[in-house]
C-alpha cells in the first residue's frame, strides 16, 4: 500500500467536503505518515483528551485516536462523529482513561450541535436523523421523511444483495437553512467559491450535511404563518426546474449513509467511481413513494443522456482511467462525463455482475483510513473480481447502447 496524499487530494474534489485549512494539515499529517510510518492506534477504543494549539486559540477534543503517526501527529474522532488531524507542533497536552470511547446519544448531541449554531435553529428527530433547521417545521419534518425513505431503501437495498450493513454509530445530522443567503454565509468557509454553485453537502469531516430550503418560501415571502404541508413541499418540489436540486440532496444524503453504515470508510482510498456510482445510482428521488424509492436501479435518463453525448469522442481507455484514478472527477471539462460514466458503468455492473459487484464492494469496504493504493493496484484488485478489461469495455459498450 503507498500511504501518500495523491489518493486522498483526489477525495478532497469530491463532493465530499474537507474545509481547506483542514486539506493543508492533513496534507502535513499524510505527509509526516509517509516518512515516519502511519500506525493504527494502539489506544483506539479508550477515551483520548487531546488539548491542542490551533490559528492562535487553544481548543480540545476528546475522542478515540483513529491513526498516529510515529512523530505524534493524529487522526481523532471525537464523539459526535467528527474527525479532527491534528499536527504534533499544534498539540498541548495529551491524555487517556480507562473510560472506553462512546458516542453521544441522540439528545446529547442534538444538545451540542444547537449551541453552535445561531439561536433560533430548532432541532427535528428521526429515528435515524437529527435534522437542526430555522426553516419551516414542516421542511424540516419533510426532509427527515426523505433521509428515512431513503435510508430504508438503501440500507434493504443492500442487505438484499448479500452485503453486511451496519447500522450507523452515530446520529445522522444534517443542518437546513432557511434561505440559501444563510447556507452560504455558513459554508464558504468549508466551500469557498463553490458554495455558490451546490444546493447542500455532505463533509466527509464533520459527518454532517448542509442544505437550505428548496421550496424558497422563507426567501421569496412566501411564508405567510401557515405550514406548508408535505404534499404541498412535493408538489413544489416535483416540479421540472427543481428536480436537478433534490436529486442533488438525495446525491450527498446517499453519500452519508454509505459513509455510516459500512460501504465505505472515511477518509480511506474508496475509488471515487465506485462511491460517486452509488450516489448517482440513487439519486433520482421518488417523492410519490411514502415508504421509499420504488425507482431503485432505474434508468437514470439525465445521466444516461450525457453517457451518449460522450460515447462518439470516449477514448478506447476510458474505462481504464476512470478506475485507475479519480482525475476526471476534479477536471470541469471531464467531470459530468465521468459521472455520467460511472452511473452507466454502476448500473451495468449491478445488473450484469451483481455478485462481482458485491465482492468488489465487500473488499473496498474493509480499507482503513490514510491507507492508499497506487494505480496500478487499483487496477488489479478491479481485473481479480470483474476479469479482462478490454473485454468488459466491449461488453459494457454493448449493454449500454441498449439501454436507450
Amino acid at each position: 500500500m503507498d500511504i501518500g496524499c495523491r489518493r486522498f487530494f483526489a477525495l478532497l474534489k469530491s463532493s465530499d467536503v474537507i474545509t481547506r485549512n483542514e486539506k493543508r494539515r492533513f496534507h502535513r499529517l499524510v505527509v509526516l505518515g509517509v516518512l515516519l510510518c502511519l500506525v493504527p492506534s494502539a489506544s483506539a477504543a479508550a477515551l483520548n483528551h487531546v488539548t491542542f494549539k490551533r490559528d492562535g486559540k487553544t481548543q480540545a477534543v476528546s475522542g478515540r485516536v483513529l491513526v498516529a503517526a510515529q512523530d505524534g501527529g493524529l487522526l481523532v474522532q471525537s464523539r459526535d462523529g467528527m474527525l479532527w488531524t491534528i499536527l504534533p507542533e499544534e498539540q498541548i497536552d495529551r491524555a487517556a482513561d480507562d473510560v472506553p470511547f462512546k458516542p453521544y446519544e441522540a439528545d446529547e448531541l442534538a444538545e451540542r450541535t444547537l449551541a453552535e449554531l445561531p439561536s433560533d435553529f430548532r432541532v427535528h428527530k428521526t429515528a435515524h436523523y437529527l435534522i437542526f433547521y430555522d426553516t419551516s417545521s414542516a421542511y424540516a419534518q419533510w426532509c427527515g421523511s426523505l433521509f428515512e425513505r431513503l435510508y430504508l431503501a438503501f440500507t434493504n437495498y443492500w442487505r438484499r444483495k448479500g452485503f453486511d450493513i451496519r447500522e450507523p454509530e452515530f446520529p445522522l445530522s444534517a443542518i437546513v437553512f432557511a434561505d440559501r443567503r444563510s447556507y452560504l454565509k455558513f459554508s464558504r468557509p468549508e466551500l469557498g467559491e463553490a458554495a455558490e454553485s451546490v444546493v447542500g453537502y455532505y463533509a466527509l469531516l464533520t459527518n454532517r450535511m448542509t442544505m437550505y430550503d428548496l421550496t424558497g418560501v422563507e426567501a421569496a415571502g412566501l411564508n405567510d404563518g401557515r405550514e406548508r404541508s408535505s404534499a404541498q413541499i412535493n408538489r413544489v418540489l416535483s416540479q421540472p426546474n427543481a428536480q436537478g436540486a433534490v436529486a442533488t440532496i438525495v446525491h450527498e444524503a446517499t453519500h452519508q449513509i454509505a459513509f455510516n453504515c459500512g460501504l465505505h470508510t472515511r477518509l480511506s482510498d474508496c475509488p471515487l467511481w465506485f462511491s460517486e456510482g452509488i450516489a448517482v445510482y440513487f439519486e433520482t428521488p421518488d417523492l410519490s413513494s411514502a415508504k421509499g424509492w420504488r425507482g431503485i436501479g432505474a434508468v437514470n435518463r439525465p445521466r444516461l443522456q450525457r453517457f451518449y453525448r460522450y460515447l462518439p469522442s470516449r477514448p478506447a481507455d476510458s474505462l481504464e482511467t476512470l478506475i485507475r484514478e479519480d482525475g476526471r472527477f476534479r477536471d470541469v471539462e471531464r467531470n459530468l462525463d465521468a459521472y455520467a460514466e460511472t452511473w452507466a458503468l454502476t448500473y451495468f455492473l449491478i445488473r450484469q455482475r451483481p455478485k462481482q459487484y458485491v465482492a468488489y464492494l465487500a473488499m473496498l469496504s474493509t480499507k482503513k483510513p490514510l491507507l492508499h493504493d497506487s494505480p496500478d493496484e487499483r487496477i488489479e484488485q478491479f481485473r481479480e473480481i470483474f476479469g479482462d478489461l478490454k473485454q468488459l469495455d466491449a461488453e459494457f459498450l454493448r449493454y449500454m447502447t441498449r439501454s436507450r
